[in-house]
């Protein structure tokens, strides 16, 4: 990444923060700007401190009070980013995969937010990166529960846990595609579940199982008196995509734009001055806690999380003699070649195959 400070890059569809403002500002300014979600926001900051506290103090001259004092008795200070280069963040990514030893996937988003920090926030010339040394990503096949081990596993799971985690299994959605899941994308006529801004934000339909119909909507109809309530009692609003708060203000109190599975309280709004608390979905760390418990009370010997469950669900389907693009197009793949691991690890119980250990 050839970094030029005294030239900018000017594209269309760009934002030119506030340079007054404090480099934590200027990086939120242009998520906001380009429509992130909150993780992901946060993920990239995140990055960006690191890169920074990687540095911090290598080099006196350079020192600026950018993210905060210094600690007492620490040596050096925090150095702006455009005082760094390409070696700078070459250094940094390559320490990723030496000494600490990230994954391929932790090693390229971190890549990812210096570039995003570099091109849309400070707008300076990014070229390529010279040589780092590169995590190599282990071809790994993914972790499968049997059918039967999926049965029980979602029969030990406890009572509030069951509902989510059998939809898990029963449409292949991700974990965080199913808790943002709201009330408008379920569509109980058609069996089908419609999966909004999923990873690589594309929408998508997947099945609705028609054994958890009935529960999903007295789910859904438990969900709608408490909504009733807390409307009359001057609440009942929702957290919604920063877009559609802005262009829909009311869509909030709408029932439509209500979670499937609401977090049990209330929380802070972030970024929105006129509403003091929404209700948020149910937080990710619930539903996994719920996962690995029912895990442990089925005594199963494999390290199955939610994640677990859409690789079942994709592996079974497959075995049942669903097309291969059709499971593509239910899981949201890009390419088929991604769909395709999962024909290593599924059962082929029609090719004859026998160990020559059974043949003598």
């Amino acid at each position: 990444m050839n970094i030029e400070p005294g030239k900018t890059a000017r594209r269309l569809g760009t934002l030119i923060p506030n340079p007054k403002a404090r480099l934590r500002d200027q990086f939120h300014e242009v998520c906001r700007f380009k429509y992130f979600s909150q993780r992901t926001e946060d993920s990239y900051w995140q990055w960006v401190v690191r890169f920074l506290k990687f540095h911090r103090g290598s080099n006196r001259g350079n020192a600026r009070p950018l993210l905060g004092p210094r600690p007492q008795g620490e040596s050096g200070g925090w150095r702006h980013p455009k005082d760094l280069g390409a070696a700078e963040v070459a250094a940094f990514l390559s320490d990723l995969a030496n000494r600490q030893g990230v994954a391929a996937a932790t090693q390229a988003q971190a890549l990812n937010a210096l570039v995003f920090l570099y091109r849309e926030v400070l707008h300076v010339l990014v070229a390529e990166i010279g040589e780092f040394e590169r995590v190599r990503r282990p071809a790994r096949l993914p972790e499968v529960l049997s059918r039967a081990e999926v049965k029980l596993v979602l029969g030990a799971a406890a009572p509030e846990y069951q509902l989510p985690l059998r939809l898990l299994y029963g449409t292949g959605m991700r974990l965080m595609e199913l808790l943002r899941l709201r009330i408008k994308d379920v569509d109980f006529d058609r069996n089908q579940i419609m999966v909004r801004s999923g990873k690589g934000q594309k929408d998508r339909v997947t099945i609705l199982p028609e054994t958890l119909k009935a529960e999903l909507r007295a789910q859904v109809e438990k969900w709608r008196l408490a909504h009733q309530r807390e409307l009359e009692a001057g609440r009942g609003v929702s957290s919604l995509p920063e877009g559609v708060a802005k262009k829909y203000p009311g869509a909030a109190k709408e029932w439509g734009w209500q979670y499937v599975f609401p977090a049990a309280g209330l929380a802070p709004a972030r970024g929105d001055a006129g509403v003091a608390w929404r209700r948020h979905h149910l937080h990710e760390d619930t539903l996994q806690r719920g996962m690995k418990a029912a895990v442990g009370r089925a005594k199963i010997a494999k390290r199955a999380t939610c994640h677990t469950l859409r690789h079942s669900f994709a592996t079974h389907l497959l075995e049942g003699g669903t097309d291969i693009r059709t499971v593509q197009d239910l899981l949201g793949h890009r390419q088929v070649t991604t769909t395709q691991i999962y024909t290593h690890v599924m059962q082929r119980p029609g090719l004859g195959v026998r160990s020559p250990l059974d043949q003598g």
